[in-house]
């Protein structure tokens, strides 16, 4: 079973910038759908970014699209989430997790069967 570990989480200010990496135990995200998840204390875990696992297509939540980017590197080793122009409600754990083929349903979380352990953002106004 993949392990995958986050990285890049910290304090910044609004309007700041971060890239967040998830790091995978063994060359997985060039054959596995990858995506990232965030949960803010009291809500429920939600949708992102994801990534197919041919890297043609990506996917964005509304309340991050425009100012977010979903990459992975050649090998398949390692992906990221470059987040700009920060806001306070972007503070939460983030989360990286992968998914089999095919590319379908990855806006949810139950669609994913392993995940990092999460690394927390927190975005001061």
């Amino acid at each position: 079973q993949v392990q995958l570990v986050e990285a890049g989480g910290g304090l910044v200010q609004s309007g700041g910038s971060l890239t967040l990496s998830c790091t995978a135990s063994e060359r997985t995200f060039n054959t596995n759908n990858m995506g990232w998840f965030r949960q803010a204390p009291g809500k429920e875990r939600e949708f992102v970014a994801a990534l197919s696992w041919n890297g043609v297509t990506t996917y964005y939540a509304d309340s991050v699209k425009g100012r977010s980017t979903i990459s992975r590197d050649s090998a398949g080793v390692t992906a990221y989430l470059r987040m700009n122009s920060l806001k306070p409600e972007d503070t939460a754990i983030y989360y990286c997790t992968v998914k089999r083929r095919p590319a379908i349903g990855l806006r949810r979380p139950y669609e994913y069967e392993n995940w990092g352990q999460g690394t927390q953002v927190t975005v001061s106004s």
